[in-house]
């Protein structure tokens, strides 16, 4: 007590009620801490809390909505374990950066070949603010106060587009999906451009998993910038969104990352050459020094920490290094044969998983559909934390929005089991007996 009065004293208060008086009484609360132990001690019963966790790894994952379950190989995580890459920032110092700065750049080499676009930028934050960073690249691109997006995107994208635009004075115009295949509805979506109309934003595959087949009418009905956002994996075993007329490609660069917490991620953002001067973030260029070196430097930075703010494209002041470099480092490793195999067991997972639904009499949405990974069936959404008391996490619900009454999104990699599909199908086999299934 007597330091207590000592520090009291030292603080000019004269007692703990006045110490804390800002504090309202209702708010308070007694905190019952035990007696100070020893070291050994405490390790123990940290431990013991920790024995409460369930990691990933101890259930069956089908959960997706943008984060997959792939497997990093070690050398990802030794690579970008490196201090240089591990510790490093924003690299403005050419000359002490090269080796970020090249890594960089076969990040952006990476992004072109995969999509097939001319130019890719360093990364922005996430697939989120790309799309946020789109929008405001379309109306640059193309005048006009409506930007046209699916209805059925997740509702964090729709967030943080409606953050980005909302100052702009940009309107977002939902179009709906088809109630057959899950794809974008043609006609409503003729309804919906216009003249006002400064770009539209397509996912390919979409949010439901399944892939946009009449891309050819879309970009015929779309005479303004067309904005694609694509599932990296997926352009190892389809059209690249620069075959039906993209002008700006935008994505997760999930590929290198587990699915620790939603991410981190590093959002991709690639263009066609003819609008390089719109885009948004930073651009590492190759170029050679003063004695014809072979050098990288920061070619296109226009931001407004580099130039004057009415100028400026992007408030975004820096990039994911970290999560571009592990992406890369995942492709190289994998290189064009791997990345082909893991995309090609997903889907046939994906696939193996319907099967066994429907035969256990599941009910599965957009039956007409093509699938990449992912895909909807319709259970009561009670079934999710059923399925994950027996060790399965079984999906994502469907956003009510959407309107898919106990509609559950699942995803499926090369991580699923034969063995995981037949438990899950099971699970739902023994919740519908039991429970009466959606």
């Amino acid at each position: 007590m007597d330091e207590i009065h000592k520090m009291l004293a030292e603080v000019g208060v004269g007692s703990l009620e006045d110490l804390f008086s800002d504090i309202p009484k209702e708010v308070r609360t007694q905190l019952q801490l035990p007696d100070g132990i020893d070291e050994i001690s405490l390790e123990r019963e940290i431990r013991a809390i920790l024995q409460k966790n369930r990691k990933l790894t101890d259930f069956a994952s089908f959960l997706g909505g943008g984060i997959y379950n792939h497997y990093v190989p070690e050398a990802v995580n030794e690579i970008i374990g490196r201090q240089e890459f591990y510790t490093a920032y924003t690299p403005y110092q050419a000359e002490i950066s090269q080796g970020v700065l090249q890594s960089i750049f076969e990040y952006q080499s990476m992004v072109c070949e995969l999509t097939g676009m001319d130019c890719a930028n360093a990364s922005m934050y996430d697939a989120a603010t790309a799309l946020g960073e789109a929008a405001l690249m379309a109306r640059r691109i193309k005048d006009g106060s409506e930007f046209i997006i699916p209805s059925a995107i997740s509702s964090s994208k729709k967030s943080v587009l409606s953050n980005y635009t909302r100052g702009m004075g940009l309107k977002i115009v939902e179009v709906p999906f088809r109630e057959d295949t899950g794809t974008i509805d043609l006609e409503k979506l003729k309804e919906k451009v216009s003249t006002a109309t400064c770009g539209v934003y397509i996912e390919n595959p979409n949010y439901f998993g399944c892939f946009e087949t009449e891309l050819k009418a879309v970009r015929e009905i779309c005479n303004v910038p067309l904005v694609v956002g694509v599932n990296l994996l997926s352009l190892a075993v389809v059209k690249p969104p620069s075959e039906y007329g993209a002008d700006i490609v935008i994505g997760n660069s999930l590929l290198g990352a587990g699915p620790t917490f939603g991410g981190p991620l590093a959002g991709i953002f690639a263009a066609k050459k003819a609008h390089l001067w719109k885009m948004p973030g930073r651009i590492v260029g190759y170029t050679h020094d003063s004695e014809g070196r072979m050098a990288f430097c920061l070619t296109l930075q226009p931001r407004e920490q580099h130039i004057r703010r009415a100028k400026a494209t992007s408030n975004i002041c820096s990039n994911e290094t970290l999560s571009a470099i592990a992406s890369l480092a995942y492709v190289s490793l994998m290189g064009r044969t791997g990345l082909k195999e893991v995309a090609i067991a997903s889907m046939k997972n994906a696939r193996k998983l319907q099967a066994k639904l429907r035969e256990t009499g599941v009910k599965l949405k957009f039956e007409k559909g093509t699938i990449f990974n992912e895909f909807v069936y319709l259970m009561d959404t009670d079934f999710l934390a059923f399925a994950k008391e027996h060790g399965v996490l079984a999906g994502i619900p469907l956003e009510k929005g959407l309107g898919i009454e106990n509609g559950i999104l699942c995803a499926v990699t090369e991580m699923n089991t034969d063995e995981e599909i037949e438990k899950f199908a099971g699970l739902c086999k023994k919740y519908s007996q039991t429970h009466g299934g959606a």
